[in-house]
């Protein structure tokens, strides 16, 4: 009931308003069944705006760190995810991702659209970068299709640190089906894996026309930290006057 409240009363108006986005692909997402949406991730608003823009219900996997986050924000943050719907996912290791698999497994066999975000986590340049497994696996073991979607203008309308978006026009743009029912039966397989994501990876890159970088982003983000953290230790530091 909240999910329907806040797509046509409170939040999906005030989206469509704001940011006037223009879709491409619609007709590409189902009608009805499971699948797998899969999309770039540029902007804490993409959790939104997709939702906003699609016809069908669809749940995200959402970093577990919006259900726990400290204070009233945190509370208001993680009671606002769990009433649209929301998964809660632990990406702090290998048990974790095996959790979330199972998390979305049980959305697809309940017929309806999964949302990921096959990067894991936000790009914090704007770049694409390379994908993790899970989602080749929850394609291949649910046997459900794969709908590429690309995210543009959002980083620019609201890039990671920012609270308040720009005004910046936004396209959601949706890709063919990709089909992998040819490698049914080898969802264990490592090498089936990777060629599935990087497919996946591919079709996404191919309607965003990001750069691409064959790099996972989380490692991306820690290797920038630790260098700007490096130039900021060397900094001469000015006397006390």
């Amino acid at each position: 009931m909240f999910y329907h409240l806040l797509k046509y009363v409170l939040l999906g108006p005030l989206l469509r308003l704001v940011f006037r986005p223009r879709i491409e692909g619609l007709e590409h997402v189902p009608a009805e069944g499971p699948a797998i949406i899969a999309g770039n991730h540029l902007s804490f608003s993409d959790h939104f705006l997709m939702p906003a823009i699609l016809k069908r219900r669809i749940t995200f996997l959402a970093k577990a760190e919006y259900f726990t986050g400290p204070g009233i924000k945190g509370r208001l943050t993680a009671a606002f995810f769990r009433s649209a719907g929301q998964i809660p996912v632990d990406r702090s290791g290998k048990e974790a991702g095996q959790a979330a698999i199972r998390e979305g497994l049980g959305v697809l066999g309940k017929g309806e659209l999964l949302g990921i975000y096959p990067e894991g986590t936000r790009s914090h340049d704007g770049r694409l970068y390379k994908g993790k497994v899970g989602v080749a696996v929850m394609a291949l073991k649910a046997k459900v299709p794969v709908i590429p979607c690309a995210m543009i203008g959002t980083f620019e309308a609201q890039p990671p640190g920012q609270v308040i978006p720009n005004i910046h026009p936004v396209v959601i743009r949706f890709g063919k089906p990709l089909d992998f029912s040819r490698y049914a039966g080898l969802e264990n397989e490592k090498a089936v894996l990777r060629a599935v994501t990087d497919e996946i990876m591919y079709a996404i890159l191919s309607l965003s026309e990001q750069e691409y970088v064959d790099q996972y982003a989380a490692v991306a983000k820690a290797e920038e930290a630790a260098k700007n953290t490096e130039r900021a230790r060397r900094l001469p530091r000015l006397p006390l006057s």
